[in-house]
């Protein structure tokens, strides 16, 4: 059909002419009706091939399309990727991976959420978030942990506070000093909660805020000093705040998780794999032993 001439498509085929006069022959067979006419020693197409050939073409652009889709997939194009994250890590450290990993792998589409810690955690063990970003209770065995790192809190004050310029700051350094507390349900608070216990001081808490962004913001405005994740104070502009070490310390652990039972995709696998590297390297983190 497309070269015009028997010879022509032996030639190409590399195939003799009475085979393929006989595969048109064989093919007419399993069809039950003609494809040529024969006249004067040449092929002439019926309209029923005209009709058949158009599909074939439709068939081939479709195999040689789901090739190419083969060959993009492999080089991670058309995936989608969905992540639950903390604040803490959605501001820079994500941002950052996300924007290296589009730019290696054109075509993947990234969702990335913010939430708290059980909502991620939730949204992974139903399978709405590919893997998050959080900090784990132990009894939450319907998520796997894929890697965890270790970041001790800090003190943000702000900038021009008496206690800014502390190399180390207890409870007994907080005691009577107004403070913006993590809401009561997080780790850190609970954590916070026991230090101050243990020290046998009752903190002076003058707010209760989540996230720890929004806590930083009540520092950054003087209404106090709060104990938080390393990375958040380090967002506000210099000059707002600063961050003083807390003992003793309290852990800021989080973990890469993942469902249960079902397997990464290559292109998630990638992407975290990528998020490790980034996470080893980042100041005042410390990888967790599995």
């Amino acid at each position: 059909m497309n070269l015009g001439s028997v010879t022509a498509a032996a030639r190409a085929m590399s195939v003799s002419q009475p085979a393929v006069s006989r595969h048109i022959a064989d093919l007419e067979a399993d069809l039950g009706f003609a494809l040529f006419e024969r006249r004067s020693g040449k092929l002439h197409p019926l309209p029923e091939a005209r009709t058949l050939g158009q599909e074939v073409e439709r068939m081939f652009y479709g195999l040689d399309r789901l090739k190419a889709f083969a060959r993009e997939m492999r080089g991670l194009a058309h995936a989608q990727i969905a992540i639950a994250s903390l604040p803490m890590a959605s501001f820079r450290i994500l941002p950052r991976v996300v924007s290296a990993f589009i730019a290696a792998h054109p075509g993947i589409r990234v969702t990335h959420n913010v939430h708290t810690s059980p909502r991620i955690v939730d949204l992974v063990a139903a399978g709405q978030a590919d893997f998050g970003i959080a900090q784990l209770a132990a009894e939450r065995t319907d998520v796997r942990r894929i890697a965890g790192w270790r970041c001790p809190c800090v003190v943000a004050v702000p900038t021009a506070h008496p206690l800014a310029g502390a190399d180390v700051l207890r409870p007994k350094d907080l005691d009577g000093v107004p403070m913006v507390a993590l809401a009561h349900q997080t780790v850190t608070a609970a954590f916070v909660t026991e230090r101050f216990a243990q020290a046998g001081i009752i903190p002076h808490i003058v707010a209760e805020s989540q996230p720890s962004y929004a806590a930083c913001g009540m520092v950054a405005e003087g209404l106090g000093v709060a104990i938080v994740d390393p990375f958040t104070p380090h967002l506000f502009p210099p000059g707002m705040l600063t961050t003083v070490p807390f003992a003793p310390e309290i852990p800021f652990d989080v973990y890469l998780v993942g469902h249960a039972e079902r397997p990464l995709s290559r292109a998630v696998e990638a992407m975290i794999a990528l998020l490790m590297e980034d996470l080893d390297r980042t100041e005042g983190t410390e990888r967790l032993l599995p």
